[in-house]
């Protein structure tokens, strides 16, 4: 069992990603890369592209998320590889090893991070395990080394409900690969 988060929140949203088997989707919708050139620039208030949201921090070390105020939320998923790893890509079916930190979108607070417990997180069996549909989705083609930030949308995420954090909230995940199996 997962040590607890010192925080309630993230003790909730921690136990929750264990136990994401009756909020996740089978989740056929496929994951959409943030160099699309139909996003709207940020300046103009529209949704933020993964380039708009800024992370520091080297693998392996606790990222800092800064969340612009002047785009809306992503209704896709967006990924982006801010640290390119080596070896093989991760495929449906695989044991990934992650370390990651959590930000919410509407407060810009933490909810949880791997990275400040010193515990690992694995998922297994990629695509299908029990985590929200947007980890199964984005963690495609991570390769030990990778550090990839995942924006992920209420539907791909937690939804309405909730599950101990506000309702049809949109996540921000900087995920790094520790190892792929």
């Amino acid at each position: 069992m997962r040590t607890p988060v010192r925080l309630v929140a993230a003790a909730v949203l921690s136990l929750s990603v264990l136990a994401m088997s009756a909020c996740s989707d089978s989740g056929d919708e496929k994951a959409e890369d943030s160099t699309s050139s139909n996003s709207p620039d940020a300046s103009t208030g529209g949704e933020c592209t993964a380039d708009d949201i800024e992370v520091t921090g080297d693998f392996g070390a606790t990222p800092t998320i800064t969340i612009p105020d002047d785009c809306t939320p992503p209704a896709t998923l967006l990924t982006k590889d801010l640290v390119t790893g080596s070896g093989p890509a991760a495929k449906e079916g695989d044991s990934v090893e992650t370390n990651y930190h959590l930000m919410t979108w509407s407060n810009k607070q933490v909810l949880d991070s791997s990275f400040e417990r010193g515990q690992t997180f694995v998922v297994e069996p990629l695509g299908q395990a029990q985590v929200i549909t947007g980890w199964n989705q984005g963690l495609v083609g991570i390769q030990k080394g990778t550090r990839r930030l995942l924006v992920i949308p209420p539907d791909l995420g937690y939804g309405a409900g909730g599950n101990g954090i506000a309702p049809n909230e949109t996540l921000v995940f900087v995920i790094d690969g520790v190892s792929i199996s």
